[in-house]
């Protein structure tokens, strides 16, 4: 029988709190099989959009992104953490479970009139993501799609990103 991409999540149970069922995604990377099986269903998920650019998120967005870019012929461009971009940037705060971050984008990254997918490997809130659109939008571009490999439901990522076509490969009920 084959496997599901489901099948190389691995789910810790109580971590990083009790209650919380840890689902960890380094199952899907380091089995050759299920990362092309996640990078097939991730290219499914945007098979029929025309669009110019993929921007993936820090730092797991980077590797599913960039597989995505190259097998599609786009270019990718890298959302991180403030102070990790060399050139002129633009910024957004966005809200965390305890303060605040920042994600930066090279001023650069995306022309006006571009259309963009964002990749992540994770839903949960949907604030990085938001703050990564937001980046996009400021430089001119269109998010098309959001992808991810995984949505947790129970975090109502979703309803931050309201607006937006999401779609994610695997999705659990939980938190």
């Amino acid at each position: 029988m084959e496997k599901r991409l489901e099948d190389y999540v691995v789910t810790i149970p109580d971590f990083p709190e009790p209650g919380i069922m840890f689902r960890d995604v380094t199952g899907i990377l380091q089995d050759a099989d299920g990362f092309r099986l996640a990078v097939d269903q991730m290219c499914g998920l945007v098979e029929d959009l025309d669009f110019d650019v993929i921007v993936g998120a820090e730092a797991r967005g980077f590797i599913f992104g960039a597989a995505m870019a190259y097998k599609l012929g786009k270019a990718f461009v890298p959302a991180r953490k403030k102070g990790k971009l060399p050139r002129e940037t633009v910024q957004v705060e966005y809200a965390l479970e305890y303060g605040t971050a920042i994600m930066e984008m090279h001023k650069d990254a995306v022309q006006p009139g571009q259309k963009v997918i964002i990749v992540d490997d994770l839903i949960a809130t949907g604030g990085t993501v938001r703050a990564i659109a937001e980046m996009v939008e400021l430089l001119g571009g269109e998010v098309v799609k959001m992808c991810f490999v995984m949505e947790l439901a129970g975090l109502n990522g979703r309803k931050l990103l309201e607006g937006y076509d999401v779609a994610s490969c695997i999705t659990y009920e939980g938190k």
